[in-house]
């Protein structure tokens, strides 16, 4: 057996080894596919193993595109060379191969490749092979008798989890993390594929329309750091009316978005839906209507095409539902991290931020390229110190400990909104208020439909004394994202509060329900204390000073770590003390506090 004829090139085998044998070239195989740094995606396990064989037996000759296409992908003998899906899937092999050699793969005794400009592999000694033969690596193995091509499909387990319930599961994540030690370059997140939208008529606007909705979709979507989206020139492969099995067992894709473009004179007309590839299932669709005569057709589409992205992908939308309720099979992993995180978000409790610390504090050691895992953390060590959740003693200061993260995940990605949103809140608790509000500016032109981050600057620019702006933030968020977690709704209450709107502020207070988040009920007593609910507003007050009873004694420099106008604390101590809490005034304080003041919580 000669590698030139299993690979198509000429090299020669060193003189001083010989050629890897065939039994090690299947083991060598079987290690890469049980390899849990080689996804089971698409078929990717069922093409390395059908080109390795057919090179073992001699026949590397006839590893064509077609032969591939019928063997593994199982097309009709009619199948055309036009067809990309065995282009793309072999340059999806040849990345997972390049992965696994740089990490779980690096010690290997053998290489298994696929050379560009073909599709039959190459067998080669590993360079940076250890001394130690194959079986003294203790890697699990499957056994071959049982593992033939038609088992060769996406194979994976479940974890059940919903937002509210994530913390199972981070935690199981976190004991997957705790015995790996190498670092790998990325982690990756739901999977999107988006089909050209069908021109369904009328005339050549309908076409131009479609197509460039489209192109939008393809530039609105990846702002949202969390959703891996497939590019261009996959979504140019694909037909309009493309089956999501396809979808899913040629790219691997979990969701598929799709839908059609209709022009009838002045009148536009847009239909998407988003489908969960394995089921099948329409997770949402919806329908837009517009006319030329008011708006041109370049803002129609690109109104249209930032709704549908923001429906699906934001933080808390469509995808990340899906993914709470029922994980993808073959995607459990730093992912699980992320959603704890909004899960945690949702509902502000001590208990989840401890799991969710810890998840992503792994997930960053083992990717430490993840941009948004350390813009997660870098807010996580923040609640540490403002919110009093599971300090712990030691430097750097949380505050210091945030800004640093924050800072790493924007070096690593300039662009992801989550780590600009980041450093904007470490800037802010830093006390750099200008320049924390010019990065939350520069975030919003990066994505003004993330609501995740609407919301916290939003709560920036109201808390730095903004109110009015702060609150228009925050309805946006709002509006764009129903399902919001209560920290929304709650500081939407907070800033009618201070534009003396007692009925908005009643009102948002009422679906904020963060029972289990101290701050809320600071805010709550205030709002009942201005709406003269005081039964309530006392209520209120006693179970936050329950909750937090180092805050009171400390509230001037509580508030002044926040950022708030002289004007704003002292209304808001004034309405404290009516709400039953012995609050200091400023004067007050004064007297019995020192001139510098310590080290206090912020949020």
């Amino acid at each position: 057996m000669q590698n030139k004829l299993q690979s198509g090139r000429e090299d020669a085998p060193s003189p001083s080894r010989p050629e890897p044998a065939p039994d090690d070239i299947r083991f060598q195989l079987d290690r890469i596919i049980a390899s849990p740094e080689f996804p089971r995606v698409g078929r990717s396990a069922a093409f390395l193993t059908y080109v390795t064989e057919e090179a073992l037996a001699g026949r590397a000759e006839r590893i064509k595109g077609y032969t591939i296409a019928v063997e593994v992908f199982k097309r009709s003998e009619a199948f055309k060379q036009d067809d990309p899906v065995v282009r793309i899937e072999a340059g999806r092999l040849r990345r997972l191969l390049e992965r696994y050699y740089l990490v779980a793969g690096q010690h290997d005794p053998i290489r298994i490749d696929i050379p560009k400009g073909g599709y039959a592999p190459s067998f080669v000694w590993n360079e940076k092979a250890d001394d130690a033969v194959a079986h003294d690596v203790d890697i699990p193995v499957p056994r071959r008798s049982s593992f033939g091509l038609q088992h060769l499909m996406p194979v994976g387990f479940g974890v059940g989890v919903m937002l509210g319930l994530s913390v199972v599961a981070i935690g199981l994540f976190a004991h997957m993390l705790a015995g790996q030690s190498k670092p790998l370059p990325f982690p990756e997140g739901p999977t999107l594929v988006v089909a050209p939208f069908a021109d369904l008529g009328d005339g050549p606007q309908s076409e131009l329309y479609s197509v460039g909705l489209t192109e939008e979709l393809l530039t609105a979507l990846p702002r949202f750091k969390e959703v891996h989206v497939f590019g261009r020139e996959t979504s140019r492969s694909l037909s309009p009316g493309v089956p999501a099995s396809q979808v899913r067992g040629e790219l691997g894709a979990r969701f598929l978005l799709a839908g059609g473009v209709r022009v009838s004179g002045e009148r536009v007309r847009v239909t998407a839906r988003l489908v969960e590839t394995d089921t099948d299932k329409i997770l949402w669709s919806a329908t837009y209507d517009d006319d030329t005569h008011v708006r041109d057709l370049f803002s129609i589409q690109s109104d249209v095409a930032n709704k549908v992205a923001t429906a699906v992908a934001q933080p808390y939308g469509i995808m990340a539902q899906a993914d709470a309720v029922n994980p993808p099979p073959d995607d459990v992993g730093v992912y699980t991290c992320t959603l704890g995180f909004y899960a945690y978000r949702a509902h502000l409790t001590v208990d989840q931020h401890a799991d969710v610390r810890n998840c992503l504090e792994q997930a960053v050691e083992r990717y430490p390229s993840f941009s948004t895992g350390w813009a997660m953390l870098s807010i996580i060590y923040l609640d540490e110190e403002r919110f009093r959740f599971n300090t712990r003693s030691g430097t750097p200061a949380a505050v210091e400990h945030s800004l640093s993260a924050a800072r790493r995940g924007v070096q690593l990605d300039a662009g992801n909104t989550r780590a600009l949103q980041a450093l904007m809140t470490a800037l802010f608790f830093n006390q750099q208020v200008a320049e924390a509000l010019k990065i939350g500016e520069q975030a919003l032109e990066t994505n003004p439909n993330d609501t995740e981050l609407l919301g916290e600057f939003g709560t920036r620019v109201a808390q730095s004394g903004q109110w009015e702006r702060g609150a228009a933030l925050l309805d946006r968020a709002i509006a764009l994202n129903p399902a919001a977690g209560g920290y929304y709704h709650g500081m939407r209450g907070f800033a009618a509060y201070m534009l003396h709107d007692k009925k908005t502020a009643l009102m948002e207070i009422s679906q904020a329900d963060l029972q289990k988040f101290p701050l809320y009920h600071a805010v709550a007593a205030v709002i009942y204390v201005d709406a003269d609910m005081m039964d309530d507003a006392r209520r209120e007050a006693r179970r936050f000073n329950e909750m937090r009873p180092d805050f009171i004694p400390n509230i001037v420099a509580e508030l002044k770590s926040r950022n708030f106008q002289p004007a704003d604390r002292a209304r808001m101590i004034a309405d404290i003390r009516r709400a039953g809490l012995p609050a200091m005034d400023e004067v007050e304080a004064s007297m019995v506090l020192p001139t510098k003041w310590p080290p206090v919580s912020v949020p």
